[in-house]
């Protein structure tokens, strides 16, 4: 039996990348799944979950709206009669920008996005699962939330507030058996990325991506949908509050760059 089986769950930025990847193996797992991105793309999501035989509602909507997140809850438990997880994973990158040549625009987005899109995820999950006394929110945080990355400022801070919103909602949580959790990817190849691994094929150095970690090379975005079915699924019933770092080991130290030895 699938580890999801006779579940519901939500994946919002479904899209693509670890959102695709999540509800992809969420159903593949049992779970029926409301699919959620506000690209189009959304739709082959949906039909890949169908041709596989699973259960699916693709829906195109903004995280950021709260209307739109109530709605997809909504969705979930009228047609599929529940809701026991959601995968708060919608995210933007934002600007690149150097941290002094930043605007109030080029923040709006991201905490738009980011912050207010994991809440209002969070929110409107907590009300149909606290009368239940049972289910699952994850979050896509991310190690730039952990440690300075190199990514923009306004991410990072977006990814450092996940996090935290996290560890507080577990104690709002308290004694409803409701569990809430973080995943911190390291550098996945998603299209959220592409540019990064696209300027290192164009400087002939892809073969040094992720040369600091521990592991030595990136991730994929199935990597992290697992670690998100696990904290999804009933074999993550004693874990909440947590931010759990899928990243390589990139973490786990600061970076000995002397034991980086050509392969």
């Amino acid at each position: 039996m699938g580890r999801m089986q006779g579940k519901v769950a939500v994946v919002t930025g479904a899209a693509s990348g670890i959102g695709r990847a999540s509800a992809l193996l969420f159903a593949a797992e049992g779970a029926a799944v409301v699919a959620v991105d506000r690209a189009k793309e959304i739709e082959d999501t949906g039909h890949a979950i169908e041709k596989a035989g699973g259960r699916v509602i693709a829906m195109t909507a903004d995280a950021s709206s709260e209307n739109d997140t109530a709605r997809v809850i909504d969705t979930a438990v009228k047609e599929f009669g529940t809701l026991d997880a959601i995968y708060a994973n919608a995210g933007v990158i934002g600007t690149s920008k150097p941290a002094f040549e930043l605007t109030t625009a080029d923040w709006q987005d991201v905490i738009d996005v980011n912050i207010f899109g994991v809440y209002f995820a969070i929110k409107h999950a907590a009300r149909v699962m606290i009368p239940k006394q049972r289910g699952s929110i994850v979050c896509t945080a991310s190690i730039a939330g952990v440690r300075s990355t190199g990514a923009s400022v306004p991410y990072s801070a977006s990814k450092a507030a996940v996090i935290n919103m996290v560890q507080v909602v577990a104690h709002d949580l308290a004694g409803t058996n409701v569990r809430i959790n973080a995943i911190c990817p390291g550098l996945i190849e998603t299209g959220m990325t592409k540019f990064i691994f696209d300027r290192a094929t164009q400087r002939g150095t892809r073969d040094r991506i992720g040369q600091i970690n521990p592991l030595r090379r990136a991730g994929a975005p199935e990597e992290i949908a697992a670690a998100a079915l696990f904290l999804a699924s009933d074999e993550g019933s004693y874990v909440t509050g947590q931010a759990l770092a899928v990243d390589g080991g990139l973490t786990s130290s600061i970076p000995v760059y002397g034991s980086v030895r050509p392969r």
